[in-house]
């Protein structure tokens, strides 16, 4: 299981990406997707989830109004949109997936699957 992140880059504040995650060797369909982030020196934290499972979508109140994460299921990928992005938003990015009644939480314990992480940097 692997999956293919990207979207990442240098944008200035105020600015937007999409970062994508297609994971290889299963589809999502039933699998909880999440995207997670570690700043330089800071512990990693919870961006946004989508369940696959019953539809339930959870952002962390950092980026509530700002990203929005959707799944494509015909492309089997998952897209972070972040918009008006500021300096605090700059981290690496990654997408992990949890199975069907595994028991994780918000920053990403017990998520089964990552990603390697793609870099985002929002200068001022």
């Amino acid at each position: 299981v692997q999956f293919v992140e990207s979207g990442g880059g240098l944008v200035q504040a105020g600015g937007s990406l999409r970062l994508s995650c297609a994971p290889t060797g299963f589809t999502f369909d039933d699998y909880t997707i999440g995207w997670f982030r570690r700043a330089p020196g800071k512990q990693r934290e919870g961006v946004a989830y989508i369940n696959n499972d019953d539809d339930t979508i959870n952002y962390a109140d950092s980026v509530k109004g700002r990203f929005t994460i959707s799944a494509d299921f015909a492309q089997n990928t998952v897209y972070l949109q972040m918009n008006s992005l500021k300096p605090e938003d700059t981290a690496v990015y990654y997408c992990a997936a949890a199975a069907p009644h595994s028991d994780y939480d918000f920053d990403g314990g017990g998520m089964d699957y990552w990603g390697n992480g793609t870099l985002v940097t929002v200068s001022a």
